[in-house]
């Protein structure tokens, strides 16, 4: 299994990173992509991949709700650190409408600006999207046919969001803890997807899988979606590790 998303430089794991670590490769989690967050962040994302270069994998990029009064600054930091080093993607960028409308417009345009680069360098994006299916779609729509690739980083839409998604070409759908949630409805969507459009993430700390939720995620409890995965589409554990094992390498730059 690959975690394709996973803030584990976060504070939350300050006390047993290592050991998080050692339960995520012992349940099968081979590889874990670390999305930058902003400024603050890099340095603590950086450290991690240098203690772990074959099994973290750092992305690049400013989180929509970075974007504020400094996004120009966090930006130069983000075209800084792609002149400087390798990434393995751009992310997470986005549009989040979520929390606050204010700096909508500048979102809209570092999301765009980070689009670009990661064309320049080859780079696929992971895409952060929170009330914003729509706005996030029109701002793609300049790139469409330009070899775009990435993830919508926790899919949680429907089947028209879902097949609007793959028809624009690139994009897969990643599918993390949500998918376990008693009141979710992503099962339904999922049955009418194909297994090659998703990889797995977990998205830790945040939106821990049943029967954790409440708790802290983690990499390892990438076995808990994967589980379900299988449930819903009716094959065993190991074909879904399987291929969206192989999505997420033909996705990313490892």
């Amino acid at each position: 299994m690959i975690d394709t998303h996973s803030h584990i430089y976060d504070e939350a794991f300050e006390s047993d990173r290592a050991e998080m670590i050692e339960r995520a490769k012992n349940v099968g989690v081979k590889k874990i992509i670390l999305p930058n967050v902003d400024s603050r962040s890099l340095p603590k994302m950086l450290k991690l991949t240098n203690e772990y270069p074959d099994y973290c994998y750092a992305a690049i990029g400013l989180h929509p709700t970075s974007v504020q009064d400094d996004y120009k600054s966090e930006l130069e930091l983000v075209k800084s650190e792609l002149e400087q080093r390798k990434y393995i993607a751009v992310g997470e960028i986005g549009i989040d409408l979520y929390w606050d409308k204010t700096f909508y417009k500048e979102q809209v345009v570092a999301f765009q600006q980070q689009i670009e680069w990661a064309l320049e360098y080859k780079l696929p994006i992971i895409v952060h999207v929170r009330d914003s299916f729509r706005e996030t779609m029109e701002a793609l729509k300049p790139f469409h046919g330009k070899g775009l690739k990435g993830v919508f980083h926790s899919f949680t839409g429907n089947i028209d969001e879902a097949n609007e998604i793959l028809e624009f070409g690139g994009f897969m759908l990643g599918i993390n803890g949500i998918a376990t949630f008693k009141n979710s409805t992503l099962d339904e969507t999922l049955r009418q997807v194909s297994l090659d459009n998703i990889i797995l993430e977990t998205d830790a700390p945040y939106l821990t899988p049943m029967p954790f939720r409440g708790k802290r995620n983690e990499s390892s409890y990438l076995k808990y979606i994967c589980e379900k995965l299988a449930e819903i589409y009716n094959v065993d554990f190991d074909e879904i590790d399987r291929i969206t094992t192989r999505n997420a390498e033909r996705n990313s730059e490892f």
